[in-house]
């Protein structure tokens, strides 16, 4: 009995032990690490555009999912005004006619397609944009409409297209009277018809139109139904009733589709409308009724075609015959849309959604697209640039094996993207990242042993140094035999290098860089068919006959044993194979059923049997997160999902050198968990609500690839893997760092980019040092850098004080924040330059300048690669940590060229302060002697021997040649020192032969100095 006892008690401390341990950890412990945004500015899908009508010079763009941005000098910079917000994925945005400072927003792109995302609802304003007001409507997911009455910036219609992959109540046309406090539903059929876009008259407030859009999304890629209830509809009391506007307009007997449509300002009865219907009914419409009748005036496919992605018309506020349609490209037409003319585009097609025209200015206008924003102020003639706006829809990421390390994936819409996660100059700027010829949908990778070579798309080889590229697809002329989507699945072996896995609906491989492939398994997609519920009205019992639509999503091979590879597929299938794809093992759990897309599969860094998948089932109508683990090979699985918000989940990382640690990416944020899956938290910090499609671990740092914000990277996760290994957390921790690698920052040598030119940002300048506080810490705190001898070669302090900036004669704006080592409770990042303490005199700053990041020029050498120790002394308890610093890998100097270098460098250094404490020992010992009084006997020889300090001081320039001054030879010193330090080189012949004379005059000056010290001391102590 007493042993039953002992052993319960055992059981209960165990499990005890195990629930405090698995708990989430405190956030302060780790947000000092921060995201940044490395590009590219290239704009991606932009489907709200809205202007300020009090201030022509201010737009507002609405991001498909990359939030809410605003620019104030016509189109020359923009700024996102929403990042803090909950959501990124915007279908509109729109500006009060009657006060500008009140703006709307739209959340949910309001767009099918297959790549899309949902919001939340809407959103509203009160400051331009400065702060933000939830409103509500969370249920409607993709609102792509707003209305704001001319005359009351309460009074506001919604446009709630609904849920895209099913049936929801919170669909149609909602109003609010009071801001926005609530909301009333007054134009709606049924759950599975929603509205698309609602219009107030711009003469006649109580006068609104709404397009209602009956659509769903299949499960599958590329699938689609359209329903009976789409249609044109008109209120005339405000939208309190309705009628359906049918007359000489295309019906669901016609295919009809959706309908834009606009209203003309000089003439509220002239309305054009682009139908998406049929190939007999579809093109554009014009009433002159105020839509009670409609006559077809062209019927030219390109007008109207595509009507799921584009249907917007707008009429010049001036002249009711000028109307614009936008769709692949932005047509013109003056005659009424009688005729049309391309206004602007370009081959490849760059997507028109959206336009806005200034009212009193027609010439003014914003246009949105799939490729971002253009505002032209001189009716088209001449558009800013979308090159400016950094919300490039990326599918996945890879990271190549350069240095510094190139990050490339494919860009919806635009094509592909290799990108430097370091630029030479400062920044990461247009000199950085460059296409490299593949497909915008998918992966894009470079071979392992080779960077220049990259493989991408569906698939294609492409050399860096040739710019040429190569189809090498095993199904080339698309005979049927393989099925592809968008996004097939491309990797290289973790073990062997050389070996390629690429997927469509059957696994291939190849070891010769495409030039001939291996078929390794068979269709691992699910056979048969099988039509998911949430289809609803459109499912019918022909779907379950339909033939296989799958492919293979995703490919997961195992770090540790090369035969260990792991599929999943868009329908819900995930396969193993233990011996390379000759035998393979369905080890689908339950609960992933059809069509639950296994989006990102991961196999574990340490355990063989081990995996883990995310699972996407938003085309299920199902938004919670899924991710998946086992074990065991797949013969039993554990959804791992504790502490994970409803949002769909697309991509699950494992830690490649901390197990435990995993990294999880949703459809608006990343998140962490240290203890395997048990407990997630949020990563997002300081990245704004988006789409994470993919994200990869090289080396140390965190890179995702956002749909719809570009590329963000988190340098230095060590603190995390720090984290995952602790049991417990101590009051004050000094983070292990990172390995420094000694590279300059900025090697530009011409004028610096304009401080208005977009640039992504560079890696932190210097050694990462993290430490934490666990409470205020009300005494000073030091940082100090040991060599290997033990030397303190840096020191820092909570006490140290700024450094005052002198008169320069450039605008501070460009200067460097400066940093101060913090007492403050909570997770610090502090940074050592690598460099010996600077010398205590008035920092300058060089012309290569980087915009509010520019460093004062260093005056101390660098230090030489190797291990230092870092010693973080707080409440008098020391705390230390090894530090690696190794030299930049493209420099080939030998240690021996490298060594002498720094030691002339260092000589050079440590005179320099050496001139430094005599010039100042001088000047005191000369105002010493100048209090000589005029009648002292001592006075003659005082003068003497300030005319010899004068000398040295570099006021006198009697005999400066044979006698130079403390101040030329610092000059000197410095010259020979920077000149050194500018490259990691051996000293030149002629660096060696002026430190050598310089070194000995130094001597000299030095031994001088001496016999005045000694002459002076003798005078003043008698």
């Amino acid at each position: 009995m007493q042993f039953k006892k002992y052993t319960l008690l055992c059981l209960l401390l165990l499990a005890s032990c195990t629930a405090s341990f698995a708990q989430p950890i405190n956030p302060k412990l780790f947000d000092c690490i921060k995201w940044r945004m490395i590009g590219p500015f290239r704009g991606g899908r932009t489907v709200g555009a809205s202007g300020d009508l009090q201030h022509p010079n201010i737009f507002y763009i609405g991001v498909s999912n990359g939030g809410v941005w605003k620019t104030d000098d016509y189109g020359r910079t923009w700024n996102p005004i929403f990042d803090d917000q909950s959501t990124g994925s915007i279908g509109d945005v729109a500006v009060a006619p009657s006060n500008s400072n009140i703006v709307y927003v739209a959340s949910g792109e309001g767009i099918q397609r297959p790549d899309l995302s949902v919001g939340n609802g809407m959103y509203r304003s009160d400051d331009a944009g400065k702060t933000w007001k939830y409103l509500g409507l969370s249920d409607g997911l993709q609102i792509g409409g707003i209305s704001i009455d001319p005359q009351n910036p309460g009074r506001v219609f919604a446009a709630v297209l609904g849920h895209p992959y099913g049936a929801n109540a919170e669909r149609g046309v909602f109003r609010t009277l009071n801001g926005g406090k609530t909301w009333e539903k007054v134009l709606y059929i049924d759950e599975n018809t929603g509205a698309i876009q609602v219009t107030i008259d711009p003469v006649s407030p109580n006068i609104v139109y709404a397009d209602l859009f009956a659509h769903r999304l299949a499960p599958w890629e590329n699938g689609e139904w359209g329903g009976p209830n789409s249609g044109l509809y008109k209120s005339t009391d405000g939208g309190s009733t309705w009628h359906q506007l049918t007359k000489g307009l295309p019906g669901k007997e016609d295919g009809l589709n959706r309908i834009g449509f606009c209203v003309a300002p000089s003439d509220h009865k002239r309305m054009y409308a682009v139908v998406s219907a049929n190939e007999k009914a579809g093109g554009i419409y014009r009433s002159d009724d105020a839509g009670e009748s409609w006559t077809k005036i062209n019927s030219d496919v390109r007008l109207w075609e595509r009507g799921d992605d584009f249907a917007e018309l707008k009429v010049d506020p001036k002249n009711k015959d000028i109307v614009y349609d936008a769709n692949v490209v932005t047509w013109k037409s003056t005659d009424a849309g009688k005729t049309w003319t391309g206004w602007k585009g370009a081959p490849g097609g760059d997507d028109y959604h959206r336009l806005w025209i200034n009212p009193s200015n027609p010439d003014v206008i914003l246009l949105a697209s799939d490729q971002g924003a253009g505002i032209t102020v001189n009716g088209g003639e001449t558009w800013s640039s979308w090159y400016n706006q950094p919300t490039a829809q990326l599918y996945h990421v890879s990271a190549d094996n350069a240095f510094p390390y190139n990050v490339y994936s494919g860009q919806q819409e635009s094509g592909s993207v290799c990108i430097a996660s370091r630029g030479n100059d400062g920044a990461i700027t247009f000199r950085d990242w460059h296409p490299v010829n593949a497909e915008e949908y998918g992966y894009v990778v470079a071979d392992p042993l080779d960077p220049n070579i990259v493989y991408g798309g569906k698939i294609s080889r492409y050399d860096k140094r040739t710019a040429q590229s190569v189809n090498i697809s095993p199904g080339i002329t698309r005979s049927g035999k393989y099925r592809f989507l968008r996004t097939a699945p491309i990797t290289f072996s973790p073990i062997d290098n050389k070996t390629l896995y690429y997927a469509g609906n059957v696994l291939f491989k190849t070891s010769n860089g495409g030039n001939s492939w291996e078929v390794i398994s068979f269709d691992l997609t699910r056979d048969g068919a099988e039509a998911p519920d949430n289809i609803g009205i459109y499912k019918t019992p022909e779907l379950n006959n339909m033939p296989r639509r799958g492919v293979i999503y995703t490919i997961a091979l195992s770090p540790l044993d090369s035969n260990i590879i792991w599929t999943g597929t868009d329908d819900g299938v995930i396969w193993l194979t233990k011996d390379g794809g000759k035998n393979w093992r369905n080890v689908t759990p339950r609960a992933i059923t059809w069509w639950s897309k296994v989006s990102l599969m991961d196999a574990s860094h340490t355990e063989k049997n081990t995996a883990y998948a995310a699972v996407n089932r938003i085309r299920l109508d199902d938004y919670k997160p899924h991710i998946y683990k086992t074990t065991d090979a797949g013969k039993t699985w554990k959804e791992i999902v504790k502490g994970l918000p409803d949002d769909p989940i697309n991509v699950v990382k494992e830690d490649p050198q901390q197990n435990g640690l995993l990294f999880a990416g949703s459809e608006k944020a990343v998140y962490v968990s240290f203890d395997d899956g048990e407990n997630w938290q949020s990563l997002r910090h300081n990245m704004p609500a988006t789409s994470i499609r993919d994200l990869v671990i090289k080396d140390n740092d965190l890179i995702v690839a956002t749909h719809g914000r570009s590329f963000w990277i988190m340098d230095d996760i060590t603190p995390l893997r720090d984290l995952a290994a602790m049991k417990k957390t101590p009051k004050v921790i000094l983070y292990k760092p990172q390995a420094a690698c000694r590279v300059r920052w900025n090697l530009n040598t011409d004028t610096p980019l304009p401080q208005d030119e977009p640039v992504g940002k560079n890696p932190p300048d210097g050694a990462i040092i993290d430490y934490y506080l666990t409470s205020d810490i009300n005494s000073r705190i030091s940082l100090d850098i040991l060599n290997s001898e033990g030397k303190t070669i840096r020191h820092y302090s909570s006490a140290d004080t700024l450094y005052k900036v002198p008169e320069v004669n450039i605008p501070l704006y460009w200067i460097r924040p400066q940093d101060v080592l913090s007492t403050r409770a909570g997770s610090h990042r502090f940074l050592w330059d690598m460099h010996y303490q600077p010398l205590n005199e008035a920092p300058s700053f060089a012309m290569n300048a980087i915009y509010e990041d520019t460093p004062p020029a260093y005056n101390s050498p660098w230090v030489m690669p190797g291990e230092y120790t870092v010693i973080l002394t707080v409440n008098r308890k020391e705390y230390k940590q090894k530090l690696a610093v190794y030299l930049d890998p493209r420099v080939k100097t030998s240690k021996e060229d490298l060594q002498a270098n720094h030691d002339i460098s260092y000589k050079c250094y440590a005179m320099e302060k050496k001139c430094m404490k005599a010039l100042s020992k001088a000047s005191e010992t000369a105002r010493r002697l100048k209090k000589i009084g005029l009648t002292d006997k001592r006075r003659k020889q005082a003068d003497s021997i300030n005319a010899e300090i004068d000398i040295l001081l570099g006021v006198s320039e009697n005999d400066i040649k044979s006698s130079p001054s403390f101040g030329s030879l610092k000059h000197t010193l410095g010259s020979i020192m920077g000149n050194l330090q500018s490259a990691d080189v051996a000293p030149t012949l002629q660096s060696k032969n002026i430190f050598f004379h310089t070194h000995m005059r130094f001597i000299e000056t030095c031994a001088t100095w001496e016999d005045i010290k000694s002459a002076s001391d003798l005078l003043l102590n008698n």
